[in-house]
């Protein structure tokens, strides 16, 4: 009976941390509903699984599961906000190969994509901005990768967007 006691406690401190992980994503892009929801949702496992370890704190065992539901629900939020991937990023990309041919290539794969002329430490670079959402980053990154693997790239989590250019980019 004590080994349901301690799943419990272990999943409970998993689910809680995990939600504290996606509600404090959803802070910062500004989504309140969602994460005042999110919010209620985790307080209320959180209250469950302390009590438990509370009214119990002379089975050390308790404590270890509590601190280990912690540490996986931190894993696990990680691992979740991921595939959510939630928002828009810029990517900003400076290539030592042809950046115009880069410019092409990414064009032609529907990412918009904006050039600035900048002077770096060997003379004249271009800097490409490209704003998408990250959902399409994985796909981004193989195509600077196939044109250069030696590019110096940013990504920068950015909270609204207004204007521009965004066009479907092509499936593959």
């Amino acid at each position: 009976m004590a080994l349901i006691g301690y799943l419990l406690i272990f999943m409970a401190k998993v689910a809680d941390v995990s939600l504290a992980t996606v509600r404090m994503i959803m802070v910062v892009k500004g989504k309140r509903v969602h994460a005042a929801a999110i919010g209620f949702v985790e307080v209320s496992i959180w209250i469950l699984a302390v009590g438990s370890v509370l009214s119990n704190l002379d089975d050390p065992i308790n404590v270890i599961v509590y601190a280990s539901g912690f540490a996986a629900g931190n894993y696990v939020g990680i691992m979740i906000e991921e595939k959510m991937a939630l928002g828009s990023i810029m990517v900003q990309v400076i290539t030592y190969k042809k950046a115009m041919d880069l410019v092409d290539i990414l064009r032609e794969e529907g990412y918009g994509v904006t050039v600035v002329e900048g002077h770096g430490r060997n003379g004249i670079n271009h800097l490409l901005n490209i704003t998408i959402q990250r959902k399409h980053l994985r796909r981004l990154n193989q195509l600077l990768n196939e044109h250069d693997q030696k590019a110096f790239v940013t990504i920068l989590d950015t909270r609204s967007i207004k204007g521009g250019f965004f066009s479907r980019l092509k499936r593959k």
